[in-house]
């Protein structure tokens, strides 16, 4: 069983929902993001999502594309991501931790770092090794959500991820048809992601009446948890949110937060609004 399943098999158990929290590794200050892991944790973080800096996010809005420009000013790429990981490691082995990004970056680690290693000698063994894989699993990490990976594309990718212990996770929408879901369905494991909003990270009001509506769909093809994210800002729209899912995902709303701040006020800012909104998740 992997962190990610573990952790929510508990959380089942306790009656309790996943507080998921997003911020892009390297913002707002390059070395920041393991300190910034803890405080996460600290404040109630069942799972941590990273956000891999890219300089092409289609996915992300204005708020994110702003950290995830500042995090590549500082030189962050998945490299770097790895070792915040590694370092986050060495103090915590148990919180679940999530990479979420883009292809490029990691096709382009793969051809940077070295050959895929098969185990019985020949580049297409079903268990063979990518270098990204590799070390992602050295690192701990424990998920990976590669929002242009769609499903019927990367099978061998959730097998190699599956035999290290790690999560293939995916993006439903609004949009998502019934066929996109039963395709998902047959690779996805960890949790699914259901994107509230039509659009990108940030935008628009959420409508928690067609949240709920939506996640008996999703359930009735997928057996992973469902978490929830885009447009959750504060307790009251997590405890409602929470009510519905099993999982509240916040990215926009932490970056907005701690943008501004100075170095030594990053960790703590962020760890007393996370306590706010597991407290209410909790009520």
């Amino acid at each position: 069983m992997s962190r990610i399943a573990a952790t929510f098999s508990q959380l089942k158990a306790q009656g309790r929902k996943a507080l998921i929290p997003f911020v892009t590794a390297g913002f707002p200050f390059a070395d920041v993001t393991p300190e910034l892991m803890h405080a996460f944790v600290a404040g109630g973080a069942d799972v941590i999502e990273l956000g891999v800096p890219f300089s092409d996010p289609s996915a992300d809005g204005p708020v994110i594309q702003k950290a995830g420009d500042k995090a590549l000013s500082f030189g962050i790429g998945l490299a770097q991501v790895l070792e915040m990981v590694r370092v986050f490691r060495t103090q915590n082995q148990t919180t679940p931790v999530v990479l979420m990004g883009y292809a490029n970056p990691v096709e382009r680690y793969n051809q940077t770092h070295g050959a895929t290693k098969a185990v019985a000698g020949y580049a297409d063994d079903t268990r063979a090794t990518s270098p990204f894989v590799r070390d992602a699993s050295a690192a701990g990490v424990d998920g990976m959500l590669v929002v242009d990976y769609p499903p019927e594309e990367c099978l061998d990718f959730a097998a190699e991820l599956k035999a290290h212990d790690m999560d293939l996770i995916f993006l439903l929408a609004p949009t998502s048809t019934d066929e996109r879901m039963a395709q998902v369905a047959k690779i996805a494991s960890g949790y699914v992601y259901y994107v509230s909003l039509k659009g990108v990270t940030g935008s628009g009001a959420l409508d928690i009446d067609a949240v709920s509506a939506m996640l008996p769909r999703i359930r009735a093809h997928l057996s992973v948890p469902v978490g929830v994210g885009f447009g959750i800002r504060d307790a009251a729209t997590a405890r409602a949110i929470g009510k519905v899912a099993d999982a509240v995902v916040i990215g926009s709303k932490i970056i907005q937060l701690i943008e501004p701040l100075p170095r030594d006020q990053v960790a703590a800012t962020a760890q007393a609004f996370l306590r706010d909104i597991r407290t209410a998740l909790d009520s």
